[in-house]
C-alpha cells in the first residue's frame, strides 16, 4: 500500500487546507492530553474542594476518593452515599433525617456497594472493614430484646390486646383467631415499626458499637402444632443487619428461643415445662436446634456478612440448673463440631461461638471445649429477681456520688466473676442486665404477675419525677455495673409503651434512660468506676490465647474430650426410658436455605456467590420424622410415655 500510495501523481500545495489540518491537529491533541488530566486531576480536585464546604451539590459519585473514608460523598441526584455528624440520612422510603453523632462515627450507604464496610460507629471502635481485636477492643452494647421473640414487658401493649396469651405461643395463636385485626400481620407490624433504622443510628450515636439480636426458630421454619409467625423475621432481621453494617455496628446472632423452651419462661417462646434436652422429646427437640444453628451458620458465615455478624450465641439462657451441667456440654460440644465443620477454624472462618451460663456462675463453665476456637462465654447478672432489697440509691455511695450501696455491690458482686472467668474460660461478656434493682414494673415477671409488691415500686415506677439525686444514683450504678462487667450488652435498648401510652418498665431501656439522663452519654466514663468506688476486685489484665481469639489456625479440641462429651448425652432429666430409647429423627429432609436479600440498584459482581449456603460440602438432608419411632407432644411432656424399644435412626451432621 505505501508503495502504491508513494507512485501517485502529486497534486499542488493548497495552503488553506494545510492550515485547517493543523487547526485540527491541535484540537485534537487538545482532547487527547488536555482533557484527560482535566477530568482526572483537576476536576476531581475541584469537587473534593466544593464537598468540603458543603454537603450539597450534584457532581458525580466517587465513594472511594480521598483519604477519608467518612467525608461525604453523593450520587448524582444529590443522596449522600456518607456522612458525619449533622448529614442528612435519606432512607429507602425517600424520607430523610439528621444523624447526630458526636463521637467522630460516620455512616456509609452506597447502592452500588451494598456490603461496603468501610462504617464507624465512633472513634474508639474499629471500623467494619477493620479487624476487632478480642481482648483488647471493647463492647459496648445493647440488645433489640423484644423485636423477633416477644415479650410481655418490652411490648406490653400488645399482650393486653390479647389478655389471655402468656407468651408469644399462645399470642400467635389469639392473634391467628383475630381476623378483624388483620390477624398474625400485627407481629409482622410490629417487626417493621418496634426498631426503625433512626434506632440504629441512635445506637451508634450513643457510644455503643455492638447489639445483640434475639431471634426465635420460627425464622427457619415451624413443624405443625406451632404457632409462631414462620419464615418472617429473617427478612426484618436482615434490615437490621444492613442497617448495623451502614452505622458501623457488628451484630451477635442470639438463638434465644429453640423447639420446646429451653427454661419454660415465656421468652422462650412458650411458657411450658422444659423439653429441650428434658422429658421424652428433649433430644429430639435439641436435635432441631442443632439444625438450626447450622441453618444460621451457613448464611452468616458467608463473606458479605462475616465483617457485621461476627458472632452467634448457640442458645440463650438454657436452664441449667435444672438440665444439668453435663447434657448442656454435650450439645454445646456438638453445635460447636457442626458450626465448625462449616466455617472452618481461625479468624475470617466464620463467627465467634458464645455459649449461655445457664444461669449458673460462670465457674461452672471452666474447661468447657479446651482448645475450642474463638469460644466465648455469657453471663446474665441481674439483682433485680435477687429478692427484695430495700437499700435507698439515692444516698452517697463511697465516690460521693447518689448511688446508696448499690454501685459497689455491682463491682463486688460482679466484678471479680467476670474477671474470673476472662482469666480461666477466656472471652466472656455479659449478655443481658439492666438498671434495675428491683423488680419493678409492669409485667417484668410476667403476665400472670404483672405488678410487683416491692415496697419501693411507686418511687422506681414514676420516671418522669426523678429528681437528680435519683438519676445520679442510677447513673453511678450504671456506670458501675458497665466497669464491673466488662463487654456488656444492656438488656434492652427500648421499651415499648402499654395501653395507656406509656412506658412501664423505665429502668429496662437504654434509650429512655439516655433521652432522660440516668444513662450516660459516653460509656466510656464507666471505665475505672469500680476502683473510683474502692472495690475489692483486680480486673483482668492479661491476654488470651491465640486460640481463644482465632490467632491459631489449628486450634483443635483433643478427641477424648470429645469422646467424654458425646452426642446424644448420656442421661437427661424427666425420662421414664433409657436414653436411646427417645424418640430422634432422620436426616432425611429437604435443607432450608435462608433466603437472601434483592439488591436491585448493584451489579451483580456485587452479590456474587451470595446464595445463603457458604459450604456446599455440607449436604446432610434436614430433621424429619421416622416411621419407625413414636413422636409425643413435643411441649407437654406425657409422664406416662415409656418406649419398649430403641428408636432406630439419629439425626446426624458429617
Amino acid at each position: 500500500m505505501d508503495n502504491q500510495r508513494g507512485a501517485k501523481t502529486k497534486k499542488p500545495v493548497n495552503r488553506g487546507v494545510i492550515a485547517l489540518i493543523g487547526a485540527a491537529l491541535v484540537a485534537v491533541l487538545f482532547l487527547v492530553i488536555f482533557l484527560p488530566i482535566y477530568f482526572t486531576v483537576i476536576r476531581p480536585r475541584e469537587q473534593q474542594s466544593s464537598n468540603e464546604g458543603s454537603v450539597s451539590g450534584s457532581g458525580p459519585a466517587n465513594p472511594s476518593s480521598g483519604d477519608d473514608p467518612s467525608k461525604p460523598v453523593e450520587t448524582v441526584s444529590g443522596r449522600l452515599l456518607r456522612g458525619s455528624n449533622g448529614s442528612t440520612v435519606t432512607k429507602d422510603d425517600g424520607s430523610t433525617f439528621i444523624y447526630r453523632n458526636e463521637f467522630d462515627g460516620f455512616w456509609v450507604d452506597d447502592p452500588q456497594d451494598p456490603f461496603n464496610n468501610d462504617a464507624q460507629p465512633n472513634s474508639w471502635t474499629p471500623a467494619l472493614n477493620t479487624s476487632w481485636k478480642w481482648g483488647v477492643d471493647r463492647i459496648y452494647g445493647v440488645n433489640l430484646g423484644g423485636l423477633f421473640v416477644l415479650e410481655p414487658f418490652i411490648s406490653p401493649e400488645i399482650f393486653q390486646r390479647y389478655p389471655e396469651a402468656n407468651d408469644e405461643f399462645m399470642l400467635s395463636e389469639a392473634m391467628a383467631a383475630d381476623t378483624a385485626r388483620g390477624g398474625l400481620s400485627q407481629i409482622e407490624e410490629h417487626y417493621n415499626t418496634f426498631i426503625t433504622e433512626e434506632d440504629i443510628a441512635e445506637i451508634a450515636a450513643a457510644g455503643l458499637n455492638w447489639i445483640r439480636v434475639p431471634i426465635g426458630f420460627w425464622a427457619v421454619e415451624t413443624w405443625p402444632g406451632e404457632t409462631f409467625l414462620v419464615r418472617t423475621s429473617w427478612s426484618y432481621f436482615l434490615r437490621v443487619v444492613k442497617w448495623a453494617r451502614k452505622y458501623g455496628l457488628r451484630v451477635c446472632l442470639d438463638l434465644h428461643a429453640v423447639p420446646g423452651s429451653q427454661n419454660g419462661y415465656n421468652h422462650s417462646g412458650r411458657l411450658s415445662p422444659i423439653n429441650f434436652l428434658a422429658g421424652p422429646m428433649g433430644i429430639a427437640n435439641a436435635e432441631r436446634a442443632l439444625y438450626y444453628l447450622r441453618v444460621f451458620t451457613q448464611f452468616i458465615a458467608q463473606p458479605q456478612y462475616l465483617d457485621v455478624i461476627q458472632a452467634i450465641e448457640l442458645v440463650n439462657e438454657p436452664l441449667a440448673g435444672e438440665l444439668g451441667v453435663e447434657p448442656l456440654n454435650s450439645f454445646y460440644t456438638r453445635a460447636y463440631e457442626i458450626l465448625r465443620g462449616i466455617t472452618g477454624v481461625g479468624n475470617g472462618n466464620g463467627p465467634f461461638i458464645i455459649i449461655s451460663d445457664g444461669l449458673q456462675a460462670l465457674s461452672s463453665w471452666e474447661g468447657l471445649l479446651p482448645g475450642g476456637d474463638r469460644v466465648g462465654v455469657d453471663g446474665h447478672p441481674y439483682f433485680a429477681f435477687g429478692g427484695v432489697n430495700v437499700a435507698p440509691i439515692f444516698t452517697p455511695a463511697e465516690d460521693n456520688l447518689a448511688g446508696g450501696t448499690w454501685p459497689r455491690q455491682a463491682c463486688n458482686t460482679w466484678g471479680p466473676t467476670f474477671a474470673q472467668s476472662r482469666g480461666i474460660f477466656g472471652v466472656t461478656v455479659g449478655g443481658e442486665f439492666s438498671a434495675a434493682v428491683n423488680d419493678c414494673g409492669l409485667f417484668i415477671r410476667g403476665t400472670l404477675n404483672p405488678r410487683s409488691f416491692h415496697p419501693q415500686c411507686p418511687e422506681y415506677d414514676a420516671w418522669e419525677t426523678y429528681n437528680d439525686t435519683m438519676k445520679e444514683g442510677l447513673q453511678s450504678f450504671i456506670t458501675a455495673s458497665f466497669d464491673a462487667i466488662g463487654d456488656f450488652f444492656f438488656w434492652t435498648w427500648k421499651i415499648g409503651p402499654s395501653i395507656d401510652g406509656r412506658i412501664e418498665a423505665p429502668l429496662w431501656s437504654y434509650k429512655l434512660g439516655l433521652e432522660q439522663g440516668w444513662i450516660p452519654r459516653d460509656p466510656r466514663e464507666s471505665v475505672g468506676k469500680c476502683e473510683r468506688l474502692g472495690a475489692t476486685f483486680e480486673p483482668f489484665r492479661g491476654t488470651f490465647t491465640p486460640a481463644q481469639t482465632g490467632g491459631d489456625p489449628s486450634a483443635t479440641i483433643a478427641p477424648d474430650y470429645l469422646a467424654s462429651n458425646p452426642w446424644p448425652p448420656t442421661s437427661i432429666i424427666n425420662i421414664n426410658a433409657p436414653i436411646e430409647f427417645l424418640p430422634r429423627y432422620t436426616n432425611t429432609a429437604p435443607i432450608i436455605t435462608l433466603p437472601v436479600p434483592i439488591y436491585t440498584g448493584a451489579p451483580a459482581s456485587a452479590t456474587e456467590g451470595l446464595d445463603g449456603w457458604v459450604n456446599d460440602n455440607d449436604t446432610e438432608g434436614g430433621p424429619a420424622e421416622a416411621a419407625e419411632c413414636t413422636y409425643p407432644d413435643r411441649y407437654t411432656p406425657d409422664p406416662a410415655f415409656a418406649p419398649i424399644g430403641p428408636c432406630p435412626v439419629g439425626f446426624e451432621v458429617a
